[in-house]
C-alpha cells in the first residue's frame, strides 16, 4: 500500500521546495504571535482621575491654578490620610456657584458634620500618560473596567470560533484556500479595529480578527507538516515556534516607538497584506488532496516538488492510492469522528485538557507582565528571548528522547516554578521573574512538544478539524486566562499562579497515558490511530532496515 510518506522518500523529505514553503508558513506565524501579546501594551491602564467640569475650565484659568492645585481642589484621596487619589471619585461640589473664590473651596467640600462629600465622576477622565491605550480611548475605567478584561477575552472568543471553523474549512474545502482567507480577514478585521469609533464596533471586529488570525496558526502547522517526511516533522514545528517567540521579542520594539494603540494595532496588521501575495504561490498539500481521492492534482503537486528539489517522481506512482479505500475514509470531518473508537476517544480527551492547560498558563503568564507597567517592554523581550531556547531544546529531545517523557518534564518544570514564583514576595522582583521566566520556559517547551503531538495522532483524512477541536480548548483557556489574572489576584495576588502549577502538573501527568509518536508516520485512517502500536513497531523495524542499508553501502 503506497502512502505520501513513500512519494517524500523520493522527491526529498525536506528539499528546497519543503523548505521555501515551510518558511512562508513560518512568517504567517508571526503575524498570529502578535495577536497574542499586543494586548500587553492595548490595554496598559494609565493614571487617571476624574475630568473637571466645564464650569470650572474658566476659574481655573482665572485663578492661574496648576494641574496639581487643581486635582487637590477636585479629587478626593483614595482614603482618609491616604497620599494617593481617587480615580472614581471627585469632590460633590456645584462649580455653577458665583460666589466660588480661588481660595480652597473647603466649606463647600465638607457637610455639616464636617465629612467631605464625594460623587462618581460625571463628566469623564483626564489620563495622565504619554500613551493612548484602548482604556483612554473608550474610558474602560471603574465602571467599566471589566470591559478590559472583555476586550482580551474578545480576541480569545474569536480564536475559539476560528478554531473550528477553519479547522472544518481547511479539511473540506483545502489548506491553501483557507489560509489565504484567514490572511485576508486578519488583515482587514485589523484595521477595522484600529479605526473604530466606539467600543462596541472595537469588540466587533477584535471578534473577526481572532477568527481569521487563529485560523492562520492552525492550517500552517498541519500543512507543515504534512509536507514533509516523519524525520522533519518536529524541525517544521519548531520553526513555527521559533518564529512565533521573534514576533514577541518584535513586539516591544514596535510598542516602543509608536506611542498610539492604533499605531501599533496597524504595525501588527500591515504585514497580513504582504504574506497574501506571497502565500498566492503555496501549492495544495498533497496528502489532503490524496485523502480527498483528488489523484491527479496530488501527483502534480508532487512533480513540481521533485522537480523543485532535483529529482524526479518515479512512474510507478501514476496509480497510487493512500491508506485503506474502504467504507471508514471520511469525506467530511465530524467532532462525532473524534469519539466513537477507543482510542480516539482517548487521544481527543487527554489532547483537549492539555491544550486548555498549556494555554491557560501561557497566555497567564505573559498578561501578568502587564502588571509590571514600565518594565513590561524588558520583560516581554525577555520572555520572547527564552522561548527560542525553548524550542531549540524541544526539536532536540524529541529527536534524541521522543515526545512523550519531554512533555511530562517541561509540565513538571513549568508548574513547579509556578508554585515556587508564588511563594516569592513582590519585594524581591527579579527573583520572582527570574522563577517566573523559567515557568515559561516550561510552558514553551510544552506547547512546541504538543503542536506536533497533536498533528501526529490525527488522520490526514480529519487532521485539521482534531487539531482545531484540540486548539479551541485551548482557546476556551485564553478566554479564562485574563479573567483568572485578574479577578483572582483581588483574592490573592499570587492565587492564579498556585492554579496555573497545579494544571500544569495534571497535564504532565496525564500525557503519560498518550502513546508515544517518534519515528511514526502520519496515520492516514482513523484505523492508523486505532492500531497505533503496530504502526509504530512496523515503523521502527523500516527506520532500523534503511540504517542498516545506509551502513553497509
Amino acid at each position: 500500500m503506497v502512502t505520501f510518506d513513500n512519494v517524500l522518500r523520493d522527491i526529498g523529505e525536506f528539499g528546497r521546495c519543503q523548505k521555501w514553503i515551510a518558511l512562508l508558513l513560518s512568517l504567517c506565524g508571526l503575524t498570529f504571535s502578535f495577536l497574542t501579546a499586543v494586548f500587553v501594551f492595548l490595554g496598559v491602564i494609565p493614571n487617571h482621575w476624574c475630568r473637571v467640569p466645564p464650569a470650572l475650565v474658566g476659574l481655573r484659568e482665572k485663578c492661574g491654578w496648576s494641574l496639581e492645585e487643581e486635582r487637590n481642589y477636585t479629587v478626593p484621596p483614595e482614603k482618609p490620610g491616604s497620599s494617593s487619589y481617587s480615580q472614581c471619585e471627585s469632590y460633590d461640589i456645584d462649580w455653577n456657584l458665583t460666589s466660588l473664590s480661588c481660595e480652597y473651596p473647603e466649606a463647600l467640600i465638607a457637610n455639616s458634620s464636617g465629612e467631605a462629600l464625594r460623587t462618581a465622576c460625571r463628566d469623564g477622565w483626564f489620563f495622565d500618560s504619554s500613551r493612548t491605550t484602548i482604556v483612554s480611548e473608550y474610558e474602560l475605567v471603574c465602571n467599566d473596567a471589566w470591559k478590559v478584561d472583555m476586550s482580551q477575552g474578545c480576541i480569545q472568543i474569536g480564536f475559539f470560533l476560528g478554531v473550528l471553523i477553519t479547522g472544518y474549512a481547511a479539511d473540506r474545502f483545502g489548506r491553501k484556500l483557507c489560509l489565504l482567507t484567514c490572511l485576508g480577514g486578519t488583515g482587514v478585521a485589523g484595521i477595522f479595529v484600529a479605526i473604530a469609533p466606539i467600543y462596541p464596533v472595537f469588540v466587533i471586529f477584535r471578534i473577526l480578527q481572532g477568527l481569521f488570525g487563529r485560523g492562520i496558526s492552525v492550517i500552517i502547522a498541519v500543512t507543515a507538516t504534512e509536507i514533509v517526511g516523519c524525520r522533519y516533522r518536529r524541525v517544521v514545528i519548531v520553526v513555527t515556534q521559533a518564529v512565533f517567540s521573534l514576533g514577541a521579542m518584535l513586539l516591544p520594539g514596535f510598542a516602543y516607538m509608536i506611542k498610539s494603540w492604533k499605531g501599533i494595532q496597524m504595525a501588527i496588521t500591515v504585514p497580513n497584506f504582504v504574506l497574501l501575495l506571497y502565500c498566492c504561490l503555496i501549492p495544495e498539500s498533497p496528502r489532503w488532496l490524496l485523502s480527498r481521492k483528488r489523484i491527479k492534482e496530488a501527483l502534480k503537486v508532487a512533480q513540481e516538488m521533485a522537480e523543485q528539489n532535483g529529482k524526479c517522481l518515479p512512474s510507478t506512482y501514476k496509480e497510487m492510492i493512500i491508506g485503506e479505500s474502504g467504507p471508514e475514509e471520511v469525506k467530511n470531518p465530524s467532532f462525532l469522528d473524534l469519539f466513537r473508537t477507543p482510542q480516539m476517544r482517548r487521544h481527543a480527551l487527554i489532547l483537549m485538557y492539555s491544550w486548555f492547560t498549556s494555554s491557560v498558563v501561557y497566555l497567564g503568564l505573559i498578561l501578568r507582565l502587564g502588571f509590571q507597567g514600565s518594565e513590561s517592554y524588558s520583560d516581554i523581550f525577555v520572555a520572547g528571548a527564552v522561548e527560542l531556547p525553548a524550542t531549540m531544546l524541544g526539536l532536540l529531545v524529541v529527536h534524541r528522547v521522543g515526545r512523550r517523557s519531554p512533555f511530562v518534564a517541561s509540565s513538571a518544570l513549568a508548574g513547579a516554578f509556578c508554585l515556587i514564583a508564588a511563594c516569592i514576595s513582590e519585594e524581591m522582583h527579579r527573583l520572582k521573574t527570574a522563577v517566573t521566566t523559567l515557568a515559561r520556559f516550561g510552558i514553551t517547551i510544552s506547547l512546541s512538544i504538543l503542536f506536533l503531538v497533536t498533528n501526529e495522532l490525527h488522520p490526514t483524512s480529519i487532521r485539521n478539524f482534531g487539531v482545531s477541536v484540540c486548539l479551541s480548548l485551548g482557546d476556551i483557556g485564553g478566554i479564562a486566562a485574563p479573567f483568572m489574572l485578574y479577578r483572582l489576584t483581588t483574592v490573592w495576588t499570587e492565587l492564579p499562579l498556585v492554579i496555573f502549577g497545579a494544571l500544569a502538573l495534571v497535564a504532565g501527568g496525564l500525557m503519560m497515558l498518550l502513546p508515544e509518536t517518534r519515528g511514526m508516520r502520519l496515520p492516514e485512517t482513523v484505523s492508523d490511530v486505532e492500531n497505533m502500536m503496530r504502526l509504530y513497531k512496523h515503523d521502527q523495524d523500516d527506520c532500523k532496515e534503511m540504517i542498516n542499508l545506509r551502513t553497509s553501502t
